[in-house]
C-alpha cells in the first residue's frame, strides 16, 4: 500500500508494518451478506470530483434511514483501511444489519475517487459529503427525511461543517471528533502518545517546543514556498535525537514538511470547530474512547458539550478502555492498535446504532 502521513493517526511506517503481518480480523463480514450491496459513484460538480463508494441497504421493505460515513485525516479508502483494519466496513455491516442504509466512499485521491487530497481542505470535504447526500436523494431505497452523517476524527469536523450547509441532514454522530484548532490538538495529542510510549518528560518538553516553533513559521509565513524553505532550515537545526523523536510520530522530515505545509493542514491549524457546531440544531451523538490519546476526550468532549449547549438533543459518551479507533485496548498507544484483533468495540457499535434507531 502507499505510505501516507496521518496527522491524527500516526506514521506510515506503522501502517505498512500492520498490512504486512498475518492478522486476524474476526469482525470483518464475509460474503454473501444478508443485505443488498451496490458499487456506486457520484459527483461533486462544484469541484469536478468524482467519488466512488459502496451503498448497502437492508433486504426488507424500505425506504430506510441512511448514514454517510466520513473519514479521518488522510486519503483513506471507503473502508477507512488502517493498521490492518477496515473500520468503515465493520461499521457499515453492523448498521445495515440493524436496518440502516450506509453510504461509504473513497476519499479524494483514494481508491477509485478522483481529485487531489493534497490540495483539498475541510470545505472541499464538506462539499464531497453533501454530494453524497444529493446522490442518496436519487435513490428510492432511502428515506429522504432520515439522512444522517457519521464522522470519525476529522470526519466529525467535516460532518459538522456539512450539516450547517444543508437542510437535508437529520442527525449527526461525531466519533472522536476534534473540537479545537489543531495546534492545540497536536500539542496535547503528541504529549499523551509519548507518555504512553514511555518517552521522558524532558523529551516531551523539547518536542512541544519544536512543534510550537514549527507552527509559528506556518502561521507567520503565508507563502507556502517560502514557508517550506523556512521549515527545511528549521529541521536542519535539530539534534539527531530530536529528529528521531519527531519522525517517530509523524514520519520522515520531508513528509512532515510537505504535510504540515499543505493546503488542508494550514486550514485546520487555526480553524475553530466550535463555530459551525454552535449553529447545529439537529440531534447529535458525540462519543470518545477513554484511552483516546489522539483526540483527548477530556479536552474535546467538554468543548463539544459547551458548543452545543443550546442543542435540545445532545448525547455525550465517554466509553471505557477504548482508543482513538474505538478498539478495546490496554494502553491507548498507537503501536498497540495493529496488534488488536478487534476492529470496533461492540459497545461503540451498539451505542451508535441504538442512538440512531431511537431517533428514526
Amino acid at each position: 500500500m502507499k505510505k501516507i502521513l496521518f496527522i491524527l493517526l500516526i506514521a506510515s511506517s506503522f501502517l505498512a508494518a500492520a498490512d504486512s503481518e498475518e492478522t486476524k480480523r474476526p469482525q470483518e463480514p464475509k460474503v454473501p451478506y444478508p443485505y443488498n450491496e451496490e458499487q456506486v459513484s457520484f459527483e461533486n460538480s462544484a469541484d469536478g470530483v468524482k467519488l466512488a463508494g459502496t451503498l448497502t441497504w437492508p433486504r426488507s421493505e424500505g425506504p430506510f434511514p441512511t448514514v454517510v460515513l466520513l473519514h479521518g485525516s488522510a486519503p483513506l479508502d471507503r473502508d477507512s483501511s488502517m493498521f490492518g483494519h477496515k473500520p468503515f466496513l465493520v461499521l457499515a455491516d453492523h448498521l445495515t444489519r440493524q436496518g440502516i442504509a450506509v453510504l461509504r466512499f473513497d476519499k479524494r485521491s483514494a481508491g477509485k475517487s478522483t481529485g487531489d487530497y493534497n490540495t483539498a481542505n475541510l470545505e472541499d470535504f464538506a462539499r464531497d459529503a453533501l454530494a453524497g447526500v444529493e446522490y442518496l436523494k436519487t435513490r428510492k431505497e432511502i428515506d429522504l427525511n432520515q439522512i444522517g452523517l457519521i464522522g470519525h476524527s476529522e470526519g466529525g469536523m467535516t460532518a459538522a461543517l456539512a450539516s450547517t450547509r444543508s437542510k437535508d441532514i437529520a442527525f449527526m454522530v461525531l466519533m472522536a471528533s476534534p473540537c479545537t484548532n489543531w495546534e492545540e490538538l497536536i500539542s496535547v495529542q503528541e504529549a499523551a502518545l509519548q507518555r504512553a510510549d514511555g518517552v521522558s518528560e524532558e523529551m516531551i518538553k523539547q518536542s512541544r517546543k519544536f512543534r510550537k516553533e514549527m507552527f509559528a513559521i506556518l502561521k507567520k509565513e503565508k507563502n507556502r514556498e517560502l514557508a517550506e524553505n523556512r521549515l527545511r532550515e528549521y529541521f536542519s537545526q535539530l539534534t539527531p535525537e530530536q529528529k528521531k523523536l519527531a519522525e517517530s510520530y509523524y514520519g520522515p522530515e520531508e513528509g512532515q514538511i510537505q504535510f504540515f505545509n499543505s493546503v488542508g493542514f494550514r486550514y485546520v491549524l487555526t480553524y475553530d470547530p466550535t463555530v459551525p457546531l454552535k449553529t447545529v440544531k439537529i440531534p447529535v451523538l458525540a462519543l470518545n474512547g477513554e484511552l483516546d490519546f489522539v483526540v483527548s476526550p477530556a479536552l474535546n468532549l467538554s468543548r463539544i458539550a459547551k458548543a452545543l449547549e443550546e442543542n435540545e438533543d445532545l448525547t455525550i459518551l465517554e466509553l471505557p478502555k477504548l482508543n482513538h479507533g474505538f478498539q478495546t485496548c490496554q494502553t491507548g498507544s498507537m503501536m498497540e492498535a495493529a496488534k488488536i484483533e478487534e476492529t470496533l468495540s461492540p459497545t461503540a457499535l451498539n451505542a451508535v446504532s441504538e442512538w440512531i434507531l431511537k431517533r428514526v
